[in-house]
């Protein structure tokens, strides 16, 4: 399986996959149209299986210095395998390359699946927006990653 940048092409196996997935955020046709928009913040990942479908997408936002992922979904077969896991560390790695100091998100409170991975990325908890989801309605937990910094050289 491999990650790669999404194209324009895989919008509708995205959308199909996000509308399958409970926990993902569900957005409309054209936000992810305007993901490919020239001089646009966003960067989206797919992960591909061996038929060339979709198994997995993530979505991320450049803020400069700080990043927001904004969304992510793994097929229901796929999950369990580590491959959001494997999508979340790719972002991470590019956010750094971009330039990130930190990466943040919001997640379901009930969505233990996620908030373990995203802990098992060293996420930590760090706000929470009340009524933030809704559709059922429900507490939104900020969590945030510092990516470490090299210290000055004294000379």
């Amino acid at each position: 399986m491999n990650i790669r940048t999404a194209i324009p092409a895989d919008v509708p196996a995205m959308l199909e996959l996000e509308r399958r997935a409970a926990t993902a955020a569900h957005w409309k046709e054209r936000d992810y149209q305007r993901l490919f928009e020239p001089g646009g913040q966003r960067l989206a990942l797919v992960l591909g299986e061996e038929e060339g479908r979709i198994c997995g997408f993530v979505v991320g936002r450049d803020l400069g210095e700080e990043w927001e992922i904004e969304n992510v979904a793994v097929t229901g077969p796929a999950r369990r395998r580590g491959l959001g896991t494997r999508l979340v560390g790719e972002l991470l790695d590019q956010a750094r390359r971009h330039g990130a100091r930190s990466v943040y998100l919001e997640v379901r409170e009930s969505n233990r699946a996620a908030r373990g991975l995203y802990e098992k990325w060293a996420f930590v908890e760090s706000g929470r927006r009340e009524s933030y989801y809704k559709e059922p309605q429900e507490d939104a937990l900020v969590y945030r990653l510092s990516f470490p910094q090299a210290s000055p050289v004294s000379g």
